[in-house]
């Protein structure tokens, strides 16, 4: 039966056997609805095809199904985020268009990509549109598919979503796109969707990190490598400003905890863009990012305490129903930093899911620990780091 509203539902599986995991998540989600859309974010332990047929097979006919792999999960009400599992999020009722699209071989076309995967965007008739991006976390420059996907959404149409992760390993992530005859199992793509509504949609961005210390220029930079800071080394800057020993050189994962916890932040007109480093060169002493740094940006290292950290993401989701104007949210997707869960920790992260609980109120709540945020709400850019973004749908 056709139902009178739209509606969001959510689903949960920690169960290590793939079917019974999606199938679960799967029907806690759809509820006995008829959804137009099923999103499906999982652990990179599971059997793909497995979960997939277990999820496809209680989809209607025109059910759109995406998804990827993540870093980790936000699930008000379930298990533990910290745990490898499945969530299920479905979207339907009266007034929901659903339209999606592939951008496939992104690292060596990503404005390509982009563009292909926002065709979907372009086909929306309904007066408020968004479009949803879930693109492989591990290529680098993911910047330029915003740019590519902005092409064809153009200005009015605000672009958020997340890159996939694999649970901070680090070697390969997946994303999902299909219908109920078939999923696809694809990496070095990325997944388009437009939702188109007759009601408000509403974005969140915040993050909880403020500058720290005098700017910086960047010198010279690289795409995602960033040679020198104030004409020195990157990494000699770097380490002086932020007061990190140099010892931590001498282990990669030390020296990941070190820069996670110390970003830097790229001034922006309102705002900062966040850059991680990841790694460095012995070589040339130059710093390493997913991102694009680019040269003659002013720069700060960033700090946070853990309430403001903590804060960000009820502070997202707030931002996301005032956008709304008034109408009352039916569900909320967030995208949340694979970082950002490192730094917080297994009870920091349990505090943010559950200050984002208070602030949405009941409203179904649900999304993924990324590789990286999509929000673009004006300009062509629109990657972030270390950020929660959330959309609220009306």
């Amino acid at each position: 039966m056709e139902q009178a509203v739209r509606w969001m539902g959510t689903g949960y599986s920690q169960s290590p056997d793939a079917a019974t995991a999606g199938s679960a998540a799967a029907a806690q989600a759809i509820a006995d609805r008829n959804p137009a859309l099923l999103i499906i974010y999982c652990a990179v332990r599971y059997d793909f095809e497995r979960l997939l047929n277990a999820v496809r097979a209680q989809a209607d006919a025109d059910t759109v199904i995406v998804g990827c792999t993540t870093a980790g999960h936000v699930t008000p009400g379930y298990g533990d985020p910290a745990e490898e599992s499945v969530v299920v999020v479905a979207l339907g009722g009266p007034g929901l268009e659903v339209r999606a699209a592939v951008g496939r071989n992104v690292s060596t076309r990503r404005q390509e990509a982009g563009a292909g995967a926002a065709a979907g965007v372009a086909g929306l008739t309904k007066d408020h549109r968004a479009g949803l991006l879930l693109c492989d976390g591990l290529l680098g420059e993911q910047n330029e598919v915003v740019r590519g996907a902005y092409s064809v959404a153009s200005a009015l149409v605000p672009l958020v979503g997340g890159c996939a992760g694999d649970d901070m390993r680090l070697r390969q992530t997946h994303q999902f796109f299909g219908d109920r005859h078939g999923v696809e199992v694809l990496t070095d793509a990325v997944i388009g969707v437009g939702l188109g509504s007759d009601a408000k949609l509403g974005i969140g961005i915040a993050h909880g990190w403020h500058k720290r210390g005098e700017p910086m220029i960047v010198t010279r930079s690289e795409k995602g490598r960033l040679y020198e800071l104030d004409g020195a080394p990157a990494l000699d800057v770097f380490l002086e400003r932020t007061g990190i020993d140099r010892s931590v050189l001498e282990n990669a994962e030390a020296f990941q905890a070190a820069a996670f916890a110390n970003p830097l932040g790229l001034s922006r007109r309102t705002d900062e863009d966040i850059r991680i480093a990841h790694s460095w060169d012995p070589d040339d002493g130059s710093l390493l990012f997913l991102a694009d740094t680019p040269q003659g940006a002013l720069a700060w290292v960033m700090g946070a305490e853990e309430d403001s950290v903590v804060d960000a993401g009820a502070i997202s989701c707030r931002q996301a129903i005032d956008a709304l104007d008034g109408a009352q949210p039916v569900g909320i997707l967030a995208f949340d930093c694979g970082v950002r869960k490192m730094v917080l920790g297994p009870d920091g992260v349990k505090r943010e899911i559950a200050a984002m609980e208070r602030e949405t109120a009941g409203v179904p709540l649900a999304g993924f620990y990324s590789y990286g945020e999509f929000a673009r709400t004006r300009g062509a850019r629109g990657l972030h780091r270390l950020t929660v973004v959330t959309l609220a749908i009306a």
